[in-house]
């Protein structure tokens, strides 16, 4: 009854505290966030910790590469069934299970003694990590109306985040004092406790239709999205879009412990500041992103990205300002939120309804590339010029996005309004 309700007006947020799918997306989201920091900067401070070299470092920023190579094995996930919970509950119970084990096997490993160990199943659970996100992406449109999508945004949002602080500053805050191998196992038993929420969760009400055939399953998506006027220069630019700010945070954690000699428990509230100035980011972006429209939002923000890089110099030839370190954390990733939200809202704008959970994989997919590969790039470069020469190379490296930006003006104008017709 509830259900039928708030799809007939617009919820509220009381409505959304009542909805059992509401809760069960908030719930689903921290499942999906939990592992991402755990193979990206957490593993990244471990490594630090025990004195493995940079460049080591940077490469295994490379293991994180399911997370762009997710859309390769996303239509398999819509073209079959798994064999108990439904099309997209059952696939995401799996992962959990996995996840459970394959951190579990992490947290026994010795980045000293089984580095190359260490290094495999970072590279799984990455994989396992990337088609949870897969599965449950696709499961939130299946599930919430178009009506509460927006509240599933929010909720989605928060789960996340919070889940992503917890595998980040309260786990490196807990590796401090009980050691990192015990610390992933904690989280190996929280990721196996998902499950629960996974069974709790409510089948939709009107399931997707599974693809015919794996050929329908990877062709018609693709197809629908490249027949878009404008579509090379859309791709392009989700390419390009973020690639200042995932070059200058692709060795955050190591600049601040190698570079700036913070302690453990400096770099836990770093990343504290991070998560919370992230969502309220997020919160605000979207905001203005409704007032002011897609190509203002993502103007503005992708200007302001590129600017708060240069924080990051500041800090460099400042040394070692606890202070700074929180302001630069705040207004960098601040802004960066913002610039996601909006980012996001072009994405989204891109994906037709009927592909939505392929084209999604696809579109995020090609957007963490710059994330994924900039690791070892940025390595290099700091090698080679330092950290304060490196925060001005990632300046620089924001301004062909924002031109191709300018120049698919009229496109993204068109794109918005195509959008907005119900």
């Amino acid at each position: 009854m509830i259900a039928r309700h708030m799809e007939s007006k617009k919820p509220t947020l009381i409505d959304a505290l009542k909805d059992r799918r509401m809760t069960a997306i908030l719930l689903l989201s921290f499942a999906s966030g939990l592992p991402f920091n755990l193979t990206g900067s957490t593993l990244q401070a471990w490594l630090a910790s025990v004195d493995i070299d940079i460049k080591t470092i940077g490469i295994f920023s490379l293991l994180t590469a399911p997370y762009v190579l997710k859309f390769l094995w996303a239509p398999l996930l819509d073209r079959f069934l798994p064999p108990l919970l439904g099309r997209r509950r059952g696939w995401i119970m799996l992962f959990q299970l996995a996840l459970g084990v394959s951190l579990a096997v992490m947290g026994l490993t010795s980045p000293r003694e089984e580095l190359a160990v260490l290094g495999t199943m970072a590279f799984l659970v990455a994989f396992l990590s990337a088609s949870q996100d897969i599965v449950f992406d696709a499961y939130r449109v299946d599930v919430i109306p178009p009506a509460e999508r927006g509240l599933a945004a929010a909720a989605t949002n928060f789960g996340y985040r919070s889940a992503a602080m917890f595998g980040g500053a309260v786990l490196l805050m807990v590796a401090k004092r009980v050691g990192f191998r015990s610390a992933y196992e904690l989280v190996a038993g929280i990721m196996l406790l998902t499950v629960l929420a996974t069974l709790w969760a409510p089948e939709p009400e009107i399931p997707g239709r599974p693809p015919r055939t794996l050929t329908e399953a990877v062709v018609q998506p693709l197809q629908n999205l490249l027949a878009q006027s404008g579509a090379v220069g859309f791709l392009l630019f989700v390419l390009l879009y973020k690639v200042g700010d995932a070059f200058a945070l692709s060795l955050y954690s190591a600049f601040m412990l190698k570079g700036m000699h913070f302690t453990l428990d400096q770099l836990s509230w770093g990343k504290v500041d991070m998560t919370v100035s992230t969502m309220a980011g997020a919160a605000v972006g979207g905001w203005l992103y409704m007032r002011w429209g897609m190509f203002r939002a993502l103007i503005v923000f992708g200007v302001a990205q590129a600017c708060t890089n240069l924080m990051y110099m500041w800090l460099a030839l400042a040394g070692s300002k606890f202070w700074l370190m929180l302001l630069a954390t705040g207004l960098d990733t601040g802004v960066g939120g913002m610039g996601q939200a909006a980012f996001i809202g072009f994405i989204v704008s891109l994906c037709s309804a009927s592909y939505s959970a392929t084209q999604f994989a696809l579109l995020s997919a090609l957007a963490a590339v710059p994330r994924t590969v900039l690791g070892w790039v940025a390595a290099t470069v700091v090698s080679s010029v330092g950290w304060a020469h490196f925060f001005v190379i990632t300046f620089a490296t924001a301004v062909p996005g924002l031109t191709l930006l300018v120049l698919l003006r009229s496109r993204i104008d068109a794109l918005e309004a195509r959008a907005a017709r119900p």
